[in-house]
């Protein structure tokens, strides 16, 4: 299985973590969520093993702009399911399905090290 990388493409963090995968020398294929979207198979089976609250980016821009009412109304994986995948942004980023199926979320050289040694 190949090692996947899910973000957006001008997003810093995606951007720490590309320039990361191309110094290791690894290949990863990645998925721009602005041009492709987000499913709600990938994202319910992103679920399936880590938290929705991990998941949900709440200190980015997409957040932060979102009304009270859409915030508050935020209180479950199946609410928080449905407003992400309406606003692909609010993806905590980068995601990376690594070669044994595991994922992370978020951009961590030491732990993308160490997923990248189960390859």
């Amino acid at each position: 299985m190949p090692i996947k990388l899910f973000g957006i493409a001008n997003c810093d963090t995606v951007k720490k973590a590309r320039a990361w995968f191309v110094a290791q020398g690894i290949d990863v294929a990645f998925h721009d969520f602005k041009r492709e979207g987000l499913s709600q198979a990938l994202l319910a089976s992103w679920l399936q093993t880590t938290d929705w609250e991990v998941l949900l980016n709440r200190r980015g821009t997409t957040w932060r702009r979102l009304d009270e009412a859409a915030r508050a109304s935020v209180h479950d994986a199946s609410s928080a399911s449905a407003l992400m995948l309406e606003q692909p942004s609010l993806v905590k980023r980068p995601v990376v399905e690594w070669a044994d199926g595991s994922i992370s979320v978020g951009f961590d050289a030491a732990r993308f090290a160490e997923a990248a040694l189960r390859r």
